[in-house]
């Protein structure tokens, strides 16, 4: 719900990791008029650096820079001077201008000015002091370390302490926000993801388990899967609010399976979400459209389609548009075609196996069934092997779907139901065909 009314808060967290911005951008958002905001800058970046960078973004407001978002720089004085200015500036300040927010950038920095670790002890004790006299919220910003938490004595008045952090990948960066410490609220622990735009700061909250209704009542209503033959293998179709696993290796017919269950939810009146990091929009067109399908009528008639290149996917912020997409659209059918690119995206299985699990809990509380494909690299034949991913995902599944190329002792592509949850079903092998009208079960 936000930080705490006249509140004495720590920003900390690396260079570039985005502190400043996330900062100015709360200032810009909370600067209504009635009373000022106050940046003050110190020994780490010049005021007049600060500014310029600001501008740059789309919430920046040039009308009320100067009135009601000042900036102001502090580090000749406490070069000059000393830590202790820095109380007598602050209370000047206060009198004259009556802040609401105060934010200190950096804070950290002032440490290399004390002559000693009780100067700042006493510091930090008379700013506590000053601001609990009036009604201002205060952010410290610095460059701290986990290391810093236990030394330094403004985390031991901090009511709440927040760390961005920046982890480095191959191809593109990172970033997690993070409460560690907020006093007299509640709060979602954890990491959640953001990126830095134009805009500033976008925070994805890491996906959790819904809370389970008051009242649940079992659906009785079966999903009809679009393919050929394949109903009758699972009980009559698919359990509204299921989550089914598609499993195969490559060119198995995975994708084009899952593209018709979504097609079939269109055509009776579902509509249907096709999340795709493989094929690009027009690869997508071109296979629904020798499918038989008008694409252009398709999503007139309620088929979305999601697409989002996996080299710059990152798995909190799609879950954000699938789940506005459900509730604005009305989805009642959602394909996520493949698993296998979220894990690649995902920097801790330990993370994806519970953002999995929360996503399928999320779809089951809505009533909305789901395919989920997954590339499978082991053996399909009789003696079948799965990984400890395949593993995870298919106890979470409440149906799996195996699907295998011809081999040496087959000549024929197959299907077998691994299982369904509360059906019954054919547990053999069976043959499929791939035609120009798609998926068909012999």
């Amino acid at each position: 719900g936000g930080f705490p009314a006249n509140s004495i808060n720590v920003i900390m967290g690396q260079p570039g990791t985005g502190k400043t911005i996330f900062a100015e951008q709360m200032l810009f958002h909370n600067a209504r008029g009635d009373r000022p905001m106050l940046y003050l800058t110190t020994l780490s970046e010049p005021m007049a650096k600060a500014m310029s960078y600001v501008q740059r973004f789309r919430f920046f407001d040039a009308a009320k820079l100067g009135s009601v978002v000042m900036y102001d720089d502090l580090g000749a004085l406490l070069a000059q001077q000393g830590p202790q200015a820095l109380v007598a500036r602050l209370k000047d300040e206060i009198k004259t201008h009556s802040p609401q927010i105060i934010v200190i950038d950096s804070y950290r920095a002032i440490h290399d000015l004390a002559t000693s670790r009780g100067e700042m002890r006493r510091v930090i004790t008379e700013l506590a002091g000053l601001l609990s006299a009036y009604e201002t919220t205060t952010f410290l910003l610095g460059e701290y370390t986990r290391e810093d938490i236990p030394q330094f004595p403004e985390f031991a008045v901090a009511d709440s302490i927040v760390e961005l952090a920046r982890s480095p990948l191959s191809t593109r960066d990172e970033r997690f926000f993070r409460v560690l410490k907020l006093r007299g609220s509640e709060y979602r622990e954890g990491q959640h993801a953001f990126r830095i735009t134009d805009a500033g700061l976008d925070i994805y909250p890491r996906l959790v388990s819904p809370p389970m209704p008051k009242e649940y009542r079992v659906s009785r209503q079966r999903m009809p899967w679009g393919v050929s033959g394949l109903d009758p293998l699972i009980g009559g179709g698919l359990w509204q609010g299921s989550t089914t696993l598609l499993l195969g290796p490559t060119g198995s017919g995975k994708t084009t399976m899952a593209l018709q269950f979504a097609l079939e939810g269109f055509r009776r009146g579902e509509p249907a979400l096709y999340v795709n990091f493989q094929e690009n929009p027009s690869q997508l067109r071109r296979l629904i459209a020798d499918l038989g399908t008008d694409v252009d009528d398709a999503e007139r008639q309620g088929l979305h389609l999601l697409y989002k290149s996996p080299v710059e996917l990152q798995i909190d912020s799609i879950i954000v548009e699938i789940f506005a997409l459900m509730q604005s659209q009305g989805i009642r059918r959602v394909v996520v075609d493949a698993v296998g690119d979220l894990s690649a995206a995902a920097t801790d299985p330990q993370r994806l196996h519970d953002y999995l699990y929360a996503l399928e809990q999320h779809f089951a509380v809505r009533g909305v069934t789901s395919v989920l494909t997954l590339e499978s690299e082991v053996d399909t034949g009789a003696q079948t092997r799965h990984t400890p991913q395949e593993q995870q995902l298919s106890y979470m599944s409440d149906n799996v779907l195996l699907l295998s190329l011809p081999t040496a002792e087959r000549s024929a592509r197959t299907l077998r139901v691994i299982k369904t949850r509360r059906s019954p079903h054919e547990p053999g092998l069976h043959t499929f065909e791939i035609g120009h009208r798609g998926v068909r079960v012999i």
